[in-house]
C-alpha cells in the first residue's frame, strides 16, 4: 500500500502542478490526435466517481514521463488505485463533515492558475493553447481543485502530527542500499525580498479622472460593454465586453464582491478600488448566492520613480542585513510583498517536493543569470522585474546556498533524507487509516479492472 500512496502522491502532482510542455490540464487537456476514448465510470466509491478518462489522462502522462522507456506492467492498476484511494478520501470527508472555504479554493486556483500562465508563457497564449478564456480554464478546474484540497486536508488530519526524530532520519537512510542512493545535480536555495512599484498620487488621480468619466458616459447611455472592450486592463474579460460570468460568495476579491452585491440588475457601481486596480461594476444577474458581473478595469500606472522609490527601501534592507542588524529572514517576512515567499523567510520553493532546493537548470532565467557570479551568502542590488499578474516591481536576490553535483548524503541532504523517511512514516498511518475504514464505504469496480484489487492493503 505504501507504493500506492507514492503514486497517488504522483497523480495529485500531475493534476495539480503540470508544466504546460510535459503535462495537460487534467479535464482541460486537448485530445491526442487521432485517439479516441469511450468515457465511462470504471470505480465507484459511495457518490463518488472514478472515470476511464481519469485513469488514462494519468496513464498519458505516465508514458509522457517515461521518455520511451517501458513502464511496470501493473502501472494503470497503480494508478486506478491512487484514485481510488482519493476518492475514499472525499466519500469519507463528506461523511465526517470535512469541508474547505470557498476563498481557499479561490485562492488555490488562481495560484496555480498563475503558475500556468508563466509556464506557457502568458495568459493569451494559454487561452490559445485550450482554445478558451481564462475564467472558463478556471471554472473547469474549480472541482478539481476543490476535491484535492479536501483530500489534502484529509490527508493532514489523519496524518498531520505524524513527525520523526533524527534517529529515525538516520535509520531510514542506512536501509537504503548504497547503489541505490539518488545522485542530484547542482541546487541552490535562494532567496527574495519584493517591493512593488506604487503610484503616485497624479497618477491616482488621472486614472481616477477617467473612470469617472467612463462613469459618466455609462450613466449617460453609453454601452457599458463597449466601452470595456476598448478601455478596461482586463484583457480575459474585455473580450467578452467586460463580463466575468458567474461566481459564488467569496470567491471574487472582497472589495468587488462587496459591491456587487449591493447592485440590482443593470445597476452601476461607483469607482471600487482593489489589489488589482479600479473598477467599474454592472450587474448583470443574480442566480441564488451566485451573481455575473462585467466590469472595465484601470490600473494606475507606474514610472520609473516609483520603481526608484522602491528600489530605495530595498536598499536601506540591504544594508540592515549585510551589517547583521536583521536577518534576510525576518526582513523578508516584515517586508516583502510576494506573499508566496514572504512566509517562508523570502526562500523560493520547489513546486515538486516542497523543499527550498532548486536544481540550476530549472530556475527562471533571470534568477539564474543574476546568482551566477554571486557568491553564497551575498545580496543582489534592487532589480526590476515584472510579477506574474503584470506588476511592475522591485527585488533583491539572496543566494543561501549552491550545493554541487554528488551523490546523496545526510549530511548535505538532511532535509530531502528526512522528507522523504516523514512521508514513509505518513504513508504508514494512511494505511493503517485505509485498513481500518476501506469496509466502511461501498465500492463498485468495472469488472475489466477487477484483477487490480483495489484496496487491498497486503500489497
Amino acid at each position: 500500500m505504501t507504493q500506492v500512496f507514492r503514486l497517488a502522491a504522483l497523480v495529485l502532482l500531475a493534476l495539480i502542478t503540470l508544466s504546460a510542455q510535459a503535462q495537460t490540464l487534467a479535464g482541460l487537456g486537448r485530445p491526442s490526435p487521432g485517439r479516441q476514448v469511450i468515457d465511462g465510470i470504471i470505480v465507484k466509491v459511495d457518490n463518488q466517481i472514478v472515470l476511464r478518462s481519469d485513469l488514462e489522462t494519468i496513464y498519458q502522462q505516465q508514458l509522457q514521463q517515461a521518455e520511451g522507456k517501458p513502464l511496470p506492467p501493473d502501472i494503470q492498476c497503480k494508478i486506478l488505485q491512487s484514485l481510488t484511494l482519493n476518492k475514499l478520501l472525499l466519500a469519507k470527508a463528506e461523511t465526517d463533515s470535512v469541508v474547505v472555504s470557498d476563498e481557499q479554493v479561490t485562492g488555490e486556483l488562481n495560484r496555480r492558475m498563475s503558475y500556468f500562465v508563466q509556464q506557457i508563457g502568458s495568459e493569451k497564449k494559454l487561452e490559445e493553447y485550450y482554445n478558451k478564456p481564462l475564467r472558463q480554464l478556471k471554472e473547469e478546474l474549480r472541482v478539481q481543485v476543490k476535491e484535492q484540497l479536501v483530500q489534502q486536508k484529509m490527508q493532514d488530519q489523519i496524518a498531520g502530527k505524524v513527525s520523526v526524530t533524527p534517529r529515525e532520519v538516520r535509520q531510514f537512510f542506512n536501509k537504503i542500499p548504497k547503489d541505490s542512493l539518488p545522485y542530484y545535480s547542482t541546487e541552490v536555495e535562494v532567496g527574495q525580498i519584493v517591493k512593488l512599484a506604487k503610484p503616485d498620487a497624479k497618477a491616482e488621480q488621472a486614472t481616477l479622472a477617467k473612470m469617472n468619466d467612463l462613469r459618466a458616459q455609462i450613466l449617460a447611455g453609453a454601452s457599458f460593454a463597449e466601452l470595456a472592450g476598448q478601455y478596461s486592463e482586463d484583457p480575459v474579460s474585455a473580450k467578452q465586453g467586460g463580463e466575468l460570468g458567474f461566481f459564488g460568495r467569496g470567491q471574487l476579491v472582497p472589495e468587488y464582491e462587496a459591491a456587487s452585491m449591493r447592485l440590482q440588475p443593470g445597476g452601476l457601481s461607483p469607482i471600487v478600488k482593489s489589489q488589482f486596480g479600479y473598477h467599474l461594476i454592472q450587474l448583470i444577474e443574480k442566480k441564488g448566492n451566485t451573481f455575473n458581473t462585467r466590469h472595465i478595469l484601470m490600473k494606475p500606472p507606474t514610472g520609473g520613480t516609483d520603481v526608484d522609490m522602491a528600489s530605495q527601501e530595498l536598499l536601506k534592507l540591504r544594508t540592515r542585513i549585510q551589517a547583521d542588524s536583521l536577518t534576510f529572514a525576518k526582513a523578508a517576512k516584515d517586508n516583502s510583498e510576494d506573499k508566496e515567499t514572504s512566509g517562508n523567510g523570502g526562500l523560493l520553493q520547489n513546486r515538486r517536493d516542497g523543499s527550498s532546493y532548486l536544481p540550476l537548470d530549472q530556475l527562471d532565467p533571470a534568477i539564474f543569470f543574476t546568482i551566477d557570479t554571486m557568491k553564497v551568502g551575498s545580496i543582489s542590488k534592487p532589480l526590476p522585474y515584472r510579477t506574474d499578474d503584470g506588476k511592475d516591481a522591485v527585488r533583491i536576490i539572496w543566494l543561501k546556498s549552491n550545493t554541487p553535483p554528488h551523490q546523496a548524503n545526510l549530511k548535505d541532504d538532511y532535509q530531502k533524507i528526512s522528507t522523504a523517511a516523514l512521508n514513509q512514516k505518513k504513508n504508514k498511518a494512511l494505511d493503517e487509516w485505509f485498513a481500518r475504514n476501506r469496509g466502511t464505504v461501498f465500492i463498485e469496480v468495472d469488472p475489466q479492472y477487477a484483477d487490480c484489487k483495489l484496496l487491498d492493503t497486503e500489497q
